[in-house]
């Protein structure tokens, strides 16, 4: 049987999600032999150049760390190749080539924060929201050619809470994930696992997909009934981050509002869809065709996010409405 210490293992990965499974890799005892991650970047109004989460644990670790800007380069492949890894682990990382996540002998395998074969894609997390599930999971799986269709080894269902946003979701799935990597990484050792086909599972009706989220596809249609809005925002929250516009009644000029918690409120009544309704500056609602949304937390442009108190203090909502084309 081959050892844990001996089984040499490639991590690639790059934000919070990611990090937090290679430290869980690392407490369990595993071998890394490189970690792989996005290059450094300028980012913030400042341009300062940051680390990724997954380089900062790496280098408080002493873990080796490659910063390839082309994965196809051949310094980096033979780079790779004389690392003679077992087995690279991906998460939250981009699509890699044929030539890389072929190479160790036991395959590449990833993590996706969902139960293939449904929400194959890069926003797993936020389409489920969006779309009203009350169950999402974390999938285990060997990469192949096409994206997030190779082979299951483990998956775990995850209960969605009725008022849970993308952001705790994404932090439950952070965490589950990282004991599921464990749990595969020693099956793979050990060779005690049994591969799924994905075929096995796919059904052409109910097959549904988690493709990239652009900012114009964060816009929220106050048409919608009140469960897709009040869906859509949790499904958008914090990042990145559902909005609407406000519209100067006086000078018709529009600023743009991101808009984070809301609660629904079932009710019928015969207001226009996008009306405002304040309660002594502590509450804000937004009618729509079968109630309201109460809006809790959000942040103009330029602004920071705030609750909807201080939001009402320092900004004079009557002069503004909805923009609703």
């Amino acid at each position: 049987m081959i050892k844990k210490s001996n089984f040499r293992i490639i991590f690639l990965g790059t934000p919070d999600f990611a990090a937090t499974s290679l430290k869980k890799l690392k407490e369990n005892g595993f071998n890394i032999v490189a970690v792989i991650t996005s290059p450094d970047r300028a980012a913030g109004r400042g341009r300062v150049i940051r680390q990724s989460p997954v380089k900062q644990f790496a280098i408080k670790n002493n873990l080796n760390v490659l910063q390839p800007t082309n994965l196809k380069s051949v310094k980096f492949i033979k780079e790779l190749r004389k690392l003679e890894a077992d087995l690279q682990i991906v998460v939250a990382f981009r699509m890699l080539p044929e030539v890389v996540w072929a190479m160790p002998k036991y395959g590449t395998i990833n993590l996706h924060a969902s139960l293939l074969p449904d929400y194959r894609g890069a926003a797993p997390i936020n389409h489920v929201i969006i779309n009203g599930e009350n169950k999402t999971g974390i999938t285990t799986f060997f990469i192949e050619r096409q994206i997030d269709t190779g082979e299951i080894i483990f998956r775990k269902e995850i209960k969605i809470l009725p008022e849970e946003t993308a952001g705790e979701l994404h932090d439950k799935l952070m965490n589950e994930g990282a004991e599921l990597l464990i749990r595969t990484s020693d099956a793979i050792i050990s060779g005690n696992y049994n591969k799924i086909n994905q075929k096995k599972l796919f059904n052409k009706n109910k097959h549904k997909q988690a493709p990239k989220i652009f900012k114009a596809d964060c816009k929220i249609n106050w048409n919608n009934k009140i469960n897709n809005i009040h869906n859509f925002i949790r499904g958008l929250s914090p990042y990145p981050a559902a909005w609407t516009e406000l519209i100067n009644k006086e000078t018709r000029k529009k600023i743009n509002c991101k808009i984070f918690i809301v609660k629904k409120i079932y009710e019928t009544h015969n207001y226009e869809t996008g009306f405002f309704f304040i309660d002594i500056k502590n509450e804000l609602r937004i009618s729509v065709k079968d109630g309201f949304i109460n809006i809790l937390s959000l942040q103009l442009a330029g602004k920071k996010r705030v609750k909807i108190k201080e939001f009402l203090n320092g900004f004079d909502i009557s002069k503004y409405s909805l923009f609703i084309k």
